[in-house]
């Protein structure tokens, strides 16, 4: 069987750990050269070490494949095009870029600091921006160069706190229902170029997310972030052309499309205010609940 991947190039941020080294080893795996990218900062996004980058790409290595570690930071313009710069360089080329790196400050809005709000904002949103621009960039030009599309591949990473709300995660929510919208915007105006883009919402068990409530170990097996790496893997193939402004909801037993908003009942306009009570009460009646989502562990 041929592997999947075989000679594209790929850059993947936040590689070092979690989700992120499981996308790089499996990219590996498939046949693709990577670009492990990691600051190598704790979850709340302080200090750095690139040790755990290099080992990603010292674990690649002894398996047969190639791999350069990164140090760029994504959320930060020129560091963003000094990343995909480095792959361009590295192996003549760029195929994939896998937006995956993000911190964490939970806390609830009303005691929330401006700095923990720009923090979680500024790497997750803009740290997926950022190196999206000038990938696309690259890409464009290369259309433009090669005369027809290229085969290009942008994958973000959401999460279930953006599509449905989590308490104790305004920031990270925010940040993450952005990169959604972000996904699909980016998808309908780089089409053209031959570029996909799609989301992935992962459930695993992470640094990020293994202090939130006591789980078995049957659980734990289940959000293994290995479970969330096929598709992303699979969305950075050449098979996956026809599939672009989507979002996937991935681990913990289950593989889904999340869809968004959409319409739901309505009434005639009401000139008055006064008499809109009756109408919003019967509104609430027709639509769907959303009680469901309150409690809910959904952090990805």
């Amino acid at each position: 069987m041929g592997r999947l991947c075989a000679g594209r190039v790929a850059i993947v941020t936040g590689a070092g750990r979690g989700l992120g080294r499981e996308y790089a080893l499996m990219l590996a795996e498939q046949g693709s050269k990577v670009v492990v990218n990691d600051l190598g900062s704790t979850a709340a996004g302080e200090g750095a070490d690139l040790s755990p980058a290099q080992e990603v790409v010292d674990e690649i290595r002894r398996a047969g494949g190639e791999a350069i570690m990164n140090g760029s930071d994504v959320s930060n313009w020129a560091g963003a095009k000094a990343l995909i710069d480095a792959a361009i360089d590295a192996f003549g080329r760029l195929d994939v870029l896998i937006n995956n790196a993000g911190i964490l400050r939970d806390r609830m809005m009303v005691n929330m600091t401006e700095a923990e709000w720009d923090a979680v904002i500024k790497v997750h949103l803009k740290g997926t921006f950022a190196p999206s621009h000038h990938a696309a960039q690259y890409w464009r030009q290369e259309t433009k160069k090669q005369g027809a599309p290229v085969s290009a591949r942008l994958i973000n990473t959401s999460s279930a706190s953006g599509l449905f709300g989590n308490v104790g995660q305004s920031n990270y929510g925010a940040a993450k229902a952005g990169i959604a919208a972000f996904t699909i915007i980016s998808a309908m105006e780089l089409r053209q170029y031959g570029i996909t883009v799609n989301a992935i919402a992962p459930r695993a068990q992470t640094r990020m997310t293994e202090g939130l409530r006591e789980r078995t170990e049957e659980e734990i097996k289940r959000r293994n972030p290995r479970w969330v790496a096929p598709i992303v893997v699979w969305l950075a193939s050449e098979e996956s052309k026809d599939v672009t402004g989507r979002v996937f909801e991935a681990g913990d037993g289950i593989l889904k499309v999340a869809e968004g908003w959409h319409a739901g009942p309505g009434i005639d306009p009401v000139e008055d205010p006064n008499e809109l009570g009756p109408q919003v009460a019967k509104l609430m009646q027709e639509a769907r609940p959303n009680a469901d989502i309150w409690g809910r562990d959904i952090v990805s």
